[in-house]
């Protein structure tokens, strides 16, 4: 990430050289914008920064990126340094509230953390999405090593671990096999949803698929015509994601014949988008019940315990939820973002339910290209989105912490059409 040179409110940057010797300051055409979105606490509006820095060389093997849109994530203030991918609003909130046990009423839980009430959870990702043009490439690129690459070629960048944690104009990315481009008849705004958000569901559901390949293995014979079942938490895009890619990919390999699929919505908006997608049954997780009501409800949903549970709400609460409504034997997937928090704290309980939780990474660059042409041959159907410009990224974070953005939100740089 490129070292800041001063911050301000987003709005009105400023870059402040005065204390740099004179052959030190840098040139003022070689600045650029940068915003920073930090994770939110108590004081949602202070989260957001914006700065001036230095545009980057183009690295030898390399390219610079003249980003155009790019979805709100945001980065962990405490993140640990082993952590270095970004953190969803859905992971931070897992543990407001560590002396009320999971029995304890939404109410009580709400009322510890009344300055989060309203936010959806998993409306902002983990990871860093952004699409773009070339803008230059490196010294050492030739016809033989540019991946077929050229400048203004319009991208979309894999989150490789040095991605800088804020969005800048101008990003610079160190080797070439990190850029993905762009078909023509796909819109740029539509192809930023597509790292880290739809890259993680879609690794989500292959390993879904993998785990139910397994479990039929082990099947007994007698039990050979039952339907395995998947059930899948969230709200926002990861879960919408997940859903439409699972549409694909087990119709794709025939899995669509044993494999049922459920969604968990975690709110109203949710709900309603669910339901839009046929063959997929819905259950509430209305935060006014208590938990055994809940894991009910779900069971009965589902027409008893699920094989796999794909969970992106994954709090503390979602989690311990989720093993509930799970089968002996059963497996629940969850981020590597927060596997790292969660899984000391439920491994004796999967042990005792014999379960297991694995952790699920970002996905791959091959993936990603895959994804990108999936999306663009409208075989899978991108998940609503608004577009805001950057300067409004102090007002996105806002409205999504208060559920009045439908979808994904992204940010617009530049305006190249």
């Amino acid at each position: 990430m490129a070292e800041h040179v001063d911050s301000s409110p987003v709005g009105s940057p400023t870059a402040d050289t005065s204390s740099l010797p004179p052959t030190e300051k840098p040139n003022m055409n070689k600045l650029c914008r940068q915003v920073s979105i930090e994770s939110p606490g108590p004081v949602v509006k202070n989260c957001v920064s914006n700065f001036y820095v230095p545009i980057e060389d183009t690295p030898p093997q390399g390219a610079r990126i003249k980003i155009v849109y790019a979805g709100a994530c945001y980065r962990r203030r405490d993140r640990s340094a082993s952590i270095t991918s970004m953190s969803s609003i859905s992971s931070e909130l897992s543990d407001y509230c560590p002396s009320l046990p999971p029995q304890s009423s939404p109410a009580q839980q709400m009322h510890e953390n009344p300055a989060h009430q309203g936010i959806r959870e998993g409306c902002i990702y983990a990871g860093y999405e952004v699409a773009g043009v070339i803008e230059s490439l490196g010294s050492e690129i030739t016809n033989d090593n540019n991946y077929g690459l050229h400048i203004g070629q319009r991208v979309v960048i894999y989150p490789f671990d040095e991605a800088p944690a804020g969005y800048a104009e101008f990003m610079v990315v160190p080797d070439l096999k990190y850029i993905v481009p762009v078909p023509d008849n796909l819109p740029l705004d539509v192809a930023a949803l597509l790292p880290t958000g739809a890259l993680l569901a879609m690794n989500a559901v292959i390993k879904a698929y993998e785990v139910v390949t397994e479990l039929s293995k082990k099947r007994p014979a007698e039990e050979g015509n039952k339907k395995f079942k998947v059930l899948i938490v969230g709200t926002g895009g990861l879960a919408l994601w997940a859903v439409r890619i699972a549409t694909h990919h087990f119709a794709l390999t025939g899995a669509n014949n044993y494999i049922d699929i459920t969604v968990a919505s975690l709110r109203d908006e949710g709900f309603r988008l669910a339901t839009e997608i046929e063959n997929v049954s819905v259950v509430q997780w209305n935060e006014c019940l208590y938990e055994p009501q809940l894991i009910e409800r779900t069971k009965d949903v589902c027409g008893g315990p699920v094989d796999v549970v794909i969970d992106f709400g994954t709090t503390s609460r979602s989690l311990h939820r989720s093993m509930h409504c799970l089968t002996k034997g059963g497996v629940v997937l969850i981020s590597e973002d927060v596997a790292e928090k969660l899984m000391p704290k439920f491994s004796r309980l999967a042990i005792e339910s014999q379960q297991e939780i694995i952790p699920i990474s970002d996905g791959t660059v091959e993936q990603l290209h895959e994804l990108v042409q999936l999306v663009a041959s409208k075989t899978i159907e991108p998940i609503p989105h608004s577009v805001f410009p950057c300067e409004q990224a102090s007002e996105v974070v806002q409205k999504l912490c208060n559920s009045e953005i439908p979808g994904r939100a992204i940010l617009k740089f530049h305006d190249i059409e």
